[in-house]
């Protein structure tokens, strides 16, 4: 019997931040195409796993760190579809100071317009959206309504489950453990190598 085909589609940021609340750097060096894989039942295959993030180029080292692991994520076949910052006036309400935030844009669109291509295109049998946002909610029931036959459920990011009740389970800190990426990889014969920040504690 042929495997039923799952795509999966990662809020990027919304897992980076369940990720850094857990307090281990190493965990964030996190192979999406391995993770994927791990919630995916035995008559499923994973076959496209997209990433949606964006680049924090006003602060050097993470913009270099994020293209590293963009990199490694591309060496294992995760696809990156970026988005954008947006610099946002804000003014703190305690000392009147104006000062410029940044505000990630597209990110909920993008997942949600891959998702609805992808399931009207019959690209997948079933979708995974890992992400707590309640925003996305609505494109997935969208989805499901026009792409008929199509199952589509979200998952959330660890210790998230709590953030959005629509959630089908929670991605567990022990299938994290069991899915990062190793210390190098190899992409379009350049190396890539594991940045220091995300070493594994000594053992």
């Amino acid at each position: 019997m042929t495997a039923r085909r799952v795509s999966v589609y990662i809020d990027g940021f919304n897992l980076y931040h369940a990720l850094d609340d857990l307090g281990e750097n190493h965990l964030k060096w996190l192979d999406l195409w391995a993770l994927s894989q791990t919630l995916v039942r035995k008559n499923e295959a994973v076959t496209t796993v997209k990433y949606f993030s964006a680049y924090a180029t006003w602060m050097p080292a993470s913009y270099r760190r994020h293209q590293r692991y963009v990199a490694a994520l591309q060496a294992q076949g995760v696809q990156f579809i970026e988005g954008r910052f947006k610099e946002k006036p804000m003014q703190c309400k305690s000392c009147s100071v104006r000062y410029k935030a940044h505000e990630e844009k597209e990110t909920d669109v993008n997942i949600g317009v891959h998702l609805m291509a992808d399931g009207l295109q019959d690209r997948f049998d079933r979708a995974l959206v890992i992400s707590a946002d309640t925003d996305l909610n609505e494109a997935v029931n969208l989805t499901k309504a026009e792409a008929a036959g199509k199952q589509i459920d979200l998952v959330a990011p660890p210790k998230r489950k709590g953030r959005n009740s629509v959630a089908l389970f929670e991605v567990t800190v022990g299938r994290v453990r069991r899915s990062l990426l190793p210390h190098q990889l190899v992409l379009a014969g350049k190396t890539i190598t594991r940045p220091t920040e995300y070493d594994p504690p000594p053992t």
